[in-house]
């Protein structure tokens, strides 16, 4: 397409007295209605056509880059094909037209699904208690956060009001433990991508009331000293906080539990397979050892026998006093836990082994595809997980080619850019997650267009106006975040 070409909105096609009348709303007869409600004006619609409608939009959904037509590898996002037997099966009508207050006993065959789901996160995790109801991963961290206070303050401990995080943590990590009211104390990071141990334990103190942390890291690594940064924490009187954004990595293979964390949330909608991004919808489920059980965030599904059935029901503040209390209306996005549900049975034991093995054999033989074509690792001596970084500090500097450059042109070759400029502490950084779910042939396709990249570059050819092939042309991202224009005016 090209570049010039202006967008045709879809006013552009309306026409006086044309109408689509196959989805048309039902009648409602304005005595129903206060007149204060009524308008005066007809509102603004555009008069198209039902072949119109359909052709419009769907044309602009074949603009957007997409899980479902291009290879996505953002890093720490997980951006991977989900199965569509997990939205089919989701979107049966016995559970999509359950209403969240309709009585407990014509919901059991729903609160049996979520009670096992309870169950194997549990297994997965290594964890004694499972919440379902955090809405996306970032209330699952305000959950945490919450929990670990709740615990200091039921004790006494008031004076725990730190909050360690590694330079490399998620952005929300530190404006998690902020928005908890605690402090936070940040730590740097080892030459080879481990926390400096070191700095580590000169952090450590009387005020320490946890650490957040990802393992493996936004840097692509395994913390090596997890269980010695443990026994730090503990010794000190801390808790450990496990941030999920990266569990697709370890699943089935090694348990946050039995790395001795306290507490983690899951991005159910990332590792188990819920189609997200744009603001959601998510799940950020916690887990819990014995530590924190007495402080989950309710409702939590109970079981309980009755004359030798199996009858589940809410627990309350009645059943959890010192839980931390609710944090949405209900229980959590009820068609996101169905659909993680259902890929967590599809997968079984084995499978979300498999799902592991093969996030991690792909992103090392990408890494190690791209290193032999001259790209540089940000940390060359250490094994992948299920990501990892390739920083383009020596082309930023040699060919004036930075990782912005680098992910538009990537646009032209219609893949989508890895992460940029993330974690902030690698320059000219590009952070690569291909997936379990993508094969060998779109990996070494994906490797050949990033040298294409290069080669151009070192021949002369200019990427700082790249993408030149899609419908808009890069942005003015300042511009555009801070005069954001969404609202149509006619002319």
């Amino acid at each position: 397409m090209n570049s010039h070409v202006k967008s045709e909105l879809i006013f552009d096609k309306s026409r006086n007295g044309r109408r689509a009348f196959a989805q048309a709303p039902n009648a409602v007869k304005a005595s129903k209605i206060p007149s204060k409600l009524m308008r005066n004006d007809k509102p603004r619609l555009p008069e198209v056509s039902e072949p119109q409608t359909v052709r419009h939009f769907t044309r602009l959904s074949q603009l957007n880059f997409s899980i479902d037509t291009q290879f996505y590898p953002l890093g720490s996002c997980t951006m991977k094909h989900n199965p569509r037997a997990c939205n089919a099966l989701a979107l049966l009508p016995e559970f999509a037209g359950r209403h969240p207050l309709g009585p407990i006993s014509h919901g059991q065959g729903f609160m049996s699904c979520m009670f096992e789901l309870q169950e194997m996160l549990k297994d997965v995790t290594g964890m004694k208690g499972v919440s379902l109801t955090p809405m996306a991963g970032a209330q699952g961290e305000l959950a945490g956060v919450a929990m670990i206070k709740a615990y200091h303050e039921a004790r006494g401990d008031h004076e725990r009001t730190e909050i360690i995080c590694p330079d490399a943590a998620h952005g929300t990590n530190p404006a998690t433990a902020m928005m908890c009211g605690c402090q936070v104390v940040e730590v740097p990071t080892g030459p080879e991508g481990d926390i400096d141990f070191d700095a580590l334990k000169l952090a450590v103190g009387p005020k320490t009331a946890g650490i957040m942390l990802t393992n493996p890291s936004t840097l692509g690594v395994f913390e090596r000293r997890i269980k010695d940064v443990a026994d730090l924490i503990h010794g000190a009187g801390g808790l450990l906080y496990y941030d999920g954004a990266n569990l697709n990595a370890i699943l089935g293979k090694v348990r946050p539990g039995d790395m001795d964390f306290d507490v983690i949330h899951m991005n159910l909608h990332k590792t188990f397979s819920t189609p997200h991004g744009g603001g959601g919808p998510g799940s950020g489920a916690v887990g819990v050892n014995d530590r924190l059980l007495p402080f989950m965030p309710i409702p939590i599904v109970g079981s309980k026998q009755v004359e030798g059935k199996t009858l589940y029901d809410w627990l309350s503040e009645d059943d959890l006093p010192q839980s931390i209390g609710r944090l949405s209306g209900f229980m959590g996005n009820a068609g996101v836990l169905l659909r993680a549900y259902v890929y967590m049975r599809m997968l079984g034991c084995d499978g979300m082994k498999r799902v592991s093995e093969f996030a991690t054999l792909n992103a090392n033989y990408l890494s190690s595809k791209l290193q032999e074509a001259g790209f540089e690792l940000a940390f060359p001596a250490r094994r992948a997980s299920h990501e990892f970084i390739v920083t383009l500090k020596h082309e930023a500097r040699s060919l004036n080619l930075t990782a912005m450059d680098f992910a538009k042109a990537l646009l032209d070759k219609n893949y989508h850019a890895p992460t940029t400029y993330f974690p902030l502490l690698v320059p000219e950084c590009l952070l690569i997650e291909p997936t379990e779910t993508e094969s060998k042939e779109t990996l070494d396709n994906f490797v050949t267009a990033m040298i294409e990249i290069a080669t151009a570059a070192k021949k002369g050819v200019e990427f700082k106006d790249a993408p030149y092939t899609m419908p808009v042309r890069r942005l003015d991202d300042v511009k555009a975040a801070r005069q954001l224009d969404l609202a149509y005016q006619p002319e």
